[in-house]
């Protein structure tokens, strides 16, 4: 798959040919890394009123049939998800089970048998992360540098956020945590970080928005990901792509920055569309970036190969999930639609979806929470 095949090569000049061989080897020969969406962490959908049945399972991947446009569309009833770098905060009242769909090599789309009372979910690479609304974290899939292994200390979670290979939470008193691949220092955030109120984690580093509207990175910085724009406040959300970082402002605009690479110039993930305003919420990729306006449109710049970033006639989107090379939006009227890259069925939402909470999509994989009831 060209998103993974670009991802491993990029991962490879991080970390080394030996390393990328021995990915490589523990994953089937390939891999990715994820955002909120190469691992950004989720959000949440609007509390729905009234909740009707529907004939969703708790790790379903039966899909719906895909347009012949390539981009698949939500059937009438979906419902879903989130920014890939929202907060995964947990709602009162608002819990349900895990639905997975795309990529299944690493058992990323495997839900544990009884997971129940799920209040959001992140994807990483090849492995996904549940928060309970007890606090507590489950992972599964893939687990080579540990990314599955959550510590012991991983209690009173209120967030989470899934990178390539790691994972963060965020904890009730405002610090952070976090596990697996830490090569670049992306599991361990700054001693003196505090009063953190949301966290985004994506490729090999990691953004944390503190209470007073600033932000702090730390990880890779090969493609400036962690170089936080000097005087950079009035944050009101960050997202973290593969090695690209955006900002929200509380004035509706967007700041970007990193993805330095020559390389890589053309995907255009830092140059955020001239004009671009009245934003409410954002998602990172890989490779791509997205925004939700106050009017439910979504906008989208950086990579658009496979139609990532062309987003569906008519859609009207609450909140967004970028990931590897696909893009996932919750709908006005509580449905999921998906378009973009779909080799893996990653795009194809499952039939019959619906009264979402929580969504994020990983490298090819996508997690979904349904509200208890449906």
């Amino acid at each position: 798959m060209a998103a993974r095949r670009q991802a491993i090569s990029r991962i490879g000049r991080l970390l080394g040919i030996a390393i990328m061989l021995a990915v490589a080897a523990a994953c089937g020969g390939s891999t990715a890394t994820s955002t909120q969406s190469a691992g950004a962490s989720a959000a949440q959908a609007p509390s729905f009123t009234s909740i009707p049945s529907c004939a969703c399972t708790a790790g379903a991947s039966a899909a719906a049939t895909v347009p012949a446009s390539g981009a698949a569309s939500a059937p009438a009833g979906a419902t879903a998800t989130a920014t890939a770098g929202a907060p995964a905060t947990i709602r009162a009242g608002q819990s349900g089970t895990v639905v997975a769909w795309g990529e299944n090599g690493s058992g990323q789309a495997t839900v544990p048998a009884g997971l129940s009372g799920v209040v959001a979910v992140a994807a990483g690479d090849e492995f996904s992360l549940a928060l309970k609304s007890d606090g507590t974290i489950v992972a599964w899939g893939a687990n080579d540098i540990g990314e599955t292994q959550v510590p012991a200390g991983a209690t009173k979670v209120k967030a989470i956020s899934a990178g390539s290979t790691f994972a963060i939470a965020l904890k009730a008193d405002g610090t952070v945590i976090g596990w697996g691949d830490n090569t670049y220092g992306q599991t361990t955030p700054p001693s003196s970080l505090k009063n953190v109120v949301e966290i985004s984690a994506a490729g090999v580093h990691a953004l944390a928005l503190v209470s007073d509207g600033t932000v702090v990175a730390w990880g890779a910085d090969d493609n400036g990901q962690t170089d936080v724009p000097a005087g950079l406040k009035n944050v009101a959300h960050v997202s973290a792509g593969y090695d690209f970082s955006l900002a929200l402002l509380k004035d509706g605009t967007v700041v970007a920055w990193g993805d330095k690479n020559p390389t890589d110039a053309g995907t255009g993930v830092t140059r955020v569309p001239a004009g671009l305003s009245g934003v409410t919420a954002i998602s990172a990729g890989y490779y791509h970036s997205l925004a939700v306006k106050s009017d439910g449109t979504v906008v989208g710049w950086g990579a658009g190969d496979v139609g990532q970033i062309t987003t569906p006639a008519d859609l009207k989107a609450t909140v967004v999930a970028a990931g590897g090379n696909v893009s996932v939006a919750i709908t006005s009227n509580g449905t999921v639609a998906a378009w973009g890259g779909n080799e893996s069925g990653q795009a194809t939402v499952p039939s019959g979806l619906s009264h979402v909470i929580a969504i994020d999509a990983g490298g090819s994989h996508v997690l979904a929470v349904v509200a208890s009831g449906s």
